[in-house]
């Protein structure tokens, strides 16, 4: 198969590890998970987090970055949470109520 063009011929990348599905409860808070398992050398820089509308329409929801931190929608202010500080290889999320 080509390598797409934004990975280097002969760089490997790590493997994105996320539940197909998660069930939540009305009203209470849901964990959606998200963890990169990195190859040597590598270093989670963002994790995006996007609500596919219709028509396969995206909206951002968060955005969790190394250097600025955390940067959640107006429309989703405290009501979404990084479930752990730290590395972003930990990307998952709490959506609260």
């Amino acid at each position: 198969a080509p390598v797409p063009p934004w990975v280097p011929a002969g760089c490997r990348s790590g493997v994105v590890e996320v539940e197909r599905s998660v069930t939540a409860v009305l009203g209470q808070d849901v964990v959606l998970p998200c963890r990169y398992r990195a190859q040597e050398g590598e270093q989670v820089v963002q994790v995006t987090w996007l609500k596919r509308g219709p028509a396969g329409r995206s909206a951002e929801v968060a955005v969790l970055n190394l250097q600025h931190g955390e940067h959640v929608q107006e429309s989703y202010a405290g009501r979404v949470l990084r479930r752990a500080p730290g590395a972003l290889e930990d990307g998952a999320i709490v959506l609260r109520n």
